[in-house]
C-alpha cells in the first residue's frame, strides 16, 4: 500500500498536512490545540469501495456526507462557502451563529440545538447520527471525543485557531474541503481569499516608520487591563495593514495583562484604539470607566471596534466569519489607518464608535 500517495502543498497553515491516494486522502493534524500532542489522522474514503490503506486513524469518513454537526462559529463559514450549509444537523447554542444562509436553515427547523460550548449534548449528538463532527478543543475536552468515537461517530479536532498567521487560519478551509469532498473548491476559495490579502498588503508596502501611526488595543477587567501579544494574529495583521502597535514589547500569541498605570504611560498619546470591546458609544465606555477619557484616541474619537455587525439572535459577525476573511481585515484597518490608500472601500467589520 502507500503507491501513488502524494502530500499536498500547505502554504501558510502549520496545523495539518493532506496527503492524497488514488481514492483517498489522510489528514493529520499536529496543532490541535496548544502544547504538544501525538499527532491526530484521519482517513477520508472517496466512496464505499475504496480501499482502505494500512495504518491507524483516529477516524474513518466515508464519502459523500450527508449530515455533519461543527461546534464553533468559526467552521460555519466553511460550510457556507463550499455550498454545504444543508447538511449541517446540529451546533451548540444556535443564537450564536450570524450566517444568513444559516439562519434561514436554523428558522426551518432545519439545525438542532445541541447545548452550549464544551459541554454540549453529547447523547444528543449521537442519536443525530452524523456522518462526522468537528469540534476545536483545548485538550481538556477530549473525553467528549472519546465518547463520541465509541458510539462510532468520526470525530475530527479543527485547530485553526492556534495558527498565528491571519491566512494560515483562513487555508484551513482546505482541511474541510477534503472532509466534504470538496478540496478543489476549497483550494480556489482559499487562493481567491490570498490574492486579495495579499493585493492589501502591497498597498502598505511603501509606507515609511514615521508615517505609521501609532495604535493601542484592549479594555480593562476588574483593574485589568488586556491587549493581544505581539505574535498574535491580530497583531500582525496590524501591523501588515501599516500600524505601529504600541504594545510591540509585549510578546507571545495569547492575551497580555497589564495595568491601567502602564497603559497609560506607554498609550496616552496613541493615535488609534482598535478593539474596544462591545460598547456602543464613547459614552458607555466613560460611564463603564472614567479612566478611559485620559487617552488622547478617546479625547480625538478614533476608536473602532468590530463587534457592532450582529446576526438577527446577537452573533458577532466578526467572530465568526474573521478567520475566514482577514482579507477583509486586514483591508478595514487599512482604510482606517491609511484611507488614502483604500479610497473606494469601505468598513466590513470594524466602525467608529460615535458613527454608529
Amino acid at each position: 500500500m502507500g503507491f501513488g500517495l502524494s502530500e499536498t502543498e500547505i502554504f501558510y497553515a502549520k496545523g495539518f498536512k493532506i496527503t492524497q491516494g488514488d481514492d483517498f486522502s489522510i489528514l493529520e493534524v499536529s496543532q490541535a490545540f496548544p502544547g504538544d500532542h501525538v499527532p491526530f489522522r484521519y482517513l477520508v474514503l472517496d466512496n464505499l469501495d475504496a480501499e482502505k490503506p494500512e495504518g491507524d486513524f483516529d477516524a474513518i469518513i466515508t464519502l459523500p456526507i450527508q449530515k455533519l454537526i461543527v461546534t464553533s462559529t468559526t467552521h460555519i463559514p466553511h460550510l457556507d462557502f463550499l455550498n454545504a450549509s444543508d447538511r449541517l444537523i446540529g451546533f451548540p447554542d444556535l443564537d450564536l451563529i450570524s450566517s444568513e444562509q444559516t439562519r434561514r436553515l436554523i428558522d426551518g427547523g432545519k439545525i438542532q440545538d445541541i447545548g452550549s460550548g464544551a459541554k454540549s449534548n453529547i447523547e444528543m449528538m449521537i442519536d443525530l447520527e452524523p456522518d462526522w463532527v468537528m469540534i476545536s478543543t483545548l485538550g481538556e475536552d477530549l473525553k467528549n471525543l472519546e465518547l463520541l468515537k465509541a458510539a462510532g461517530i468520526p470525530v475530527v479536532i479543527n485547530g485553526e485557531y492556534v495558527e498565528q498567521h491571519p491566512l494560515g487560519r483562513a487555508e484551513w478551509i482546505k482541511f474541510t474541503g477534503v472532509l466534504l469532498g470538496k478540496f478543489d473548491e476549497a483550494s480556489a476559495i482559499f487562493s481567491q481569499i490570498e490574492k486579495d490579502y495579499l493585493e492589501a498588503i502591497a498597498t502598505t508596502k511603501d509606507i515609511e516608520k514615521n508615517e505609521k501611526p501609532s495604535v493601542m488595543a484592549g479594555v480593562m477587567y476588574k483593574d485589568v487591563w488586556y491587549v493581544p501579544g505581539n505574535d498574535s494574529w491580530g497583531a500582525q495583521l496590524l501591523q501588515a495593514a501599516g500600524g505601529n502597535y504600541v504594545f510591540e514589547a509585549q510578546k507571545g500569541s495569547g492575551s497580555i495583562q497589564l495595568s491601567y498605570e502602564y497603559v497609560l504611560d506607554l498609550a496616552q498619546e496613541s493615535e488609534f484604539w482598535l478593539g474596544a470591546s462591545d460598547f456602543k458609544s464613547l459614552e458607555a465606555m466613560a460611564s463603564a470607566d472614567n479612566r478611559y477619557i485620559h487617552f488622547e484616541s478617546f479625547q480625538k474619537g478614533n476608536i473602532y471596534s468590530y463587534t457592532s455587525k450582529k446576526g438577527p439572535t446577537g452573533g458577532i459577525e466578526y467572530f465568526e466569519l474573521g478567520y475566514m476573511r482577514p482579507d477583509l481585515i486586514l483591508k478595514d484597518l487599512i482604510k482606517i489607518l491609511h484611507p488614502e490608500l483604500l479610497p473606494e472601500y469601505s468598513l466590513y467589520f470594524y466602525s467608529r464608535l460615535d458613527e454608529r
